[in-house]
């Protein structure tokens, strides 16, 4: 007999439908009523829509399974799938040409005009789609660890992955900061399902990825790629932080030692190993991917990390294995589907896996993610195709400057829509797809900052080693870590150097644990006569590359590049 307080075993559906719904119902209304007139006015048919703010990560687990397709993985890790697009779309980025910003931005290929009145056709065909679902999910969040220059950014989306993504990425509100949290700062329309109109002005495709800083808007159309909404967030604290608080945004990862408490910066872009190597067990990971150098410190912008999976190991990588479990986002991950056990070599998809997890899932993370301390050292990353520059140089201050303007590096697989092999590339302050402000900006605020703080800069290559990519293969992720090693514990600073020729960079000529034939690339290639032809090309496509900022930069840091006769 069942007595009238309990429910039989045999129906738990019905337990869902009278309770569960019914509470998740009252508890997303609850918390959206003080906003009912915002999101009214904003053009959402709130009759008919259920707007879910903050939902729990289980709820949005049961309506991905249920409504898109996704599964849950062994290790309790939500898989999910981004449909045609499985990166970028930088050639569809657009900025709205405003009265506000447009004497700030650096406008060009990166930062592409729109016009104000193509803007609206867009965030209304936006809104009109988000309207015809049954479920729109709100996520309200911050970004920016340091109270001081933090930013409030709502994100308004159709899909429980794209609203689970941002929960992740994004630092997430207490209760007590989401029931004050007000208006937002910055406000993100995702219709990604839904194409924009290819032949409204301005539009090159049936994908748009734009932003209006006068509005303080992004709206998204035609690409179901997550990592769209977190490079916008990225690309607004570009501006934000320089032009209205006057500190220094950076594309970097950056930890603190346990013991001394440095901090050091990793400048890179993605597929050089600025998650990899910030995830070092020795010492307290700040973030992986976006930060700001402020006047007292260091802190992370983001609240979690967006991590490549291709050939992702336990043994190699065991910090960021680990934290793939409940609440994390396998993004286009090939699974075993009777295990369930995801296959991170399997590339069929595309080679652009990720896993995104809030940060507090590596162990060794800080929280808050921000220290009241300047940093140490910097290493500037770079993926080198061609096999030619060494796998750790020393730069002066003027070399400092010109590498971070230079920015060289090749674009790997999968990172961007359309890439299949790498690409050499120069992506001036390691970051040109997001940049947003002319790049001498964001370079003499560089260069002051390590000028007074006394900052050590080191270039290490993670690229290719023996021969260029076809014939080389990759720098061993283990000699990589024992140079990242050595310049934390100053070991590097008491090396001997050599000069390496064209580049006329300081390379040491002993690291502990390093084969000599690895730290100097001439050594590491067979062929002298073919090395040689590969330092002058790399050298002159730095030449160049370099054009482009010469006539901004003063003479010594000019004639800190490569010199070809």
């Amino acid at each position: 007999m069942v007595h009238p307080h309990q429910t039989p075993y045999v129906t738990p559906h019905i337990l869902h439908r009278q309770y569960a719904q019914a509470s998740d119902s009252e508890f997303h209304s609850k918390l959206i009523g003080h906003d009912l007139e915002y999101f009214s006015q904003a053009g959402f048919d709130m009759d008919r829509i259920q707007l879910k703010r903050n939902a729990p990560v289980a709820q949005l687990y049961e309506d991905a399974i249920r409504n898109e397709g996704a599964i849950i993985s062994s290790s309790g890790a939500l898989i999910n799938f981004s449909g045609k697009k499985t990166g970028r779309s930088p050639k569809d980025k657009r900025i709205v040409f405003e009265e506000t910003s447009k004497d700030d931005i650096w406008w060009g290929s990166v930062n592409i005009k729109m016009d104000e009145h193509t803007f609206e056709i867009n965030r209304e065909r936006a809104i009109d789609y988000l309207n015809t679902r049954d479920n729109v999910y709100v996520f309200d969040g911050f970004a920016g660890w340091d109270p001081k220059y933090r930013i409030k950014v709502r994100v308004i989306c159709a899909r429980a992955y794209h609203a689970l993504f941002m929960n992740n990425m994004l630092i997430r509100p207490t209760e007590e900061e989401l029931a004050s949290f007000g208006e937002p700062d910055f406000i993100i329309y995702n219709a990604g399902q839904f194409p924009a109109n290819r032949f409204t002005k301005g539009m090159s495709s049936t994908t748009s990825v734009e932003i209006n800083f006068k509005r303080m808007e992004m709206v998204i159309l035609g690409t179901e790629y997550a990592g769209e909404m977190k490079k916008g967030v990225f690309s607004v604290m570009h501006y934000l932080q320089p032009v209205k608080f006057g500190q220094l945004s950076l594309h970097s990862s950056a930890n603190v030692g346990m013991e001394k408490g440095d901090v050091t910066l990793f400048f890179g872009l993605s597929g050089t190993g600025k998650t990899t190597l910030s995830a070092d067990p020795n010492r307290l990971l700040i973030g992986d991917d976006e930060h700001v150098w402020s006047d007292t410190g260091v802190f992370n912008i983001e609240g979690g990390c967006y991590a490549k999976c291709i050939n992702l190991s336990q043994e190699k990588e065991p910090e960021i294995y680990n934290a793939i479990r409940f609440g994390s986002i396998l993004e286009n991950v090939v699974y075993n589907p009777v295990t369930r056990m995801p296959d991170y070599d399997d590339v069929s998809i595309t080679e652009n896996t990720r896993c995104a997890y809030p940060i507090e899932y590596i162990p060794n993370a800080k929280i808050p993610c921000m220290v009241d301390r300047q940093p140490s050292n910097i290493i500037m990353l770079t993926c080198d195709a061609f096999g030619v520059l060494p796998p750790v140089s020393k730069l002066s201050p003027d070399q400092a400057s010109y590498h971070f303007l230079a920015g060289y590096t090749s674009k790997t697989p999968g990172t961007e829509d359309g890439v299949l092999e790498p690409i050499p590339t120069f992506s001036t302050c390691y970051s040109a797809p997001f940049i947003v402000l002319h790049p001498g900006r964001y370079a003499e605020m560089l260069a002051d900052r390590m000028s007074k703080h006394n900052v050590s800069c080191w270039l290490i290559n993670t690229g290719w080693t023996g021969g260029k990519f076809g014939t080389g293969k990759r720098c061993p992720l283990k000699y990589t870590r024992r140079i990242v090693d050595a310049v934390h514990s100053g070991e590097l600073l008491d090396s001997k150097y050599e000069t390496f020729g064209v580049f006329g960079l300081q390379i040491p000529t002993e690291v502990d644990g390093v084969p000599r034939e690895v730290l100097n690339p001439s050594l590491a290639w067979t062929d002298k006569q073919a090395f040689e032809h590969e330092v002058r090309k790399l050298a002159s496509m730095f030449q160049k590359a370099f054009k482009l900022y010469e006539g901004n930069v003063q003479e010594s840091v000019r004639l800190a590049g490569p010199q070809v006769n």
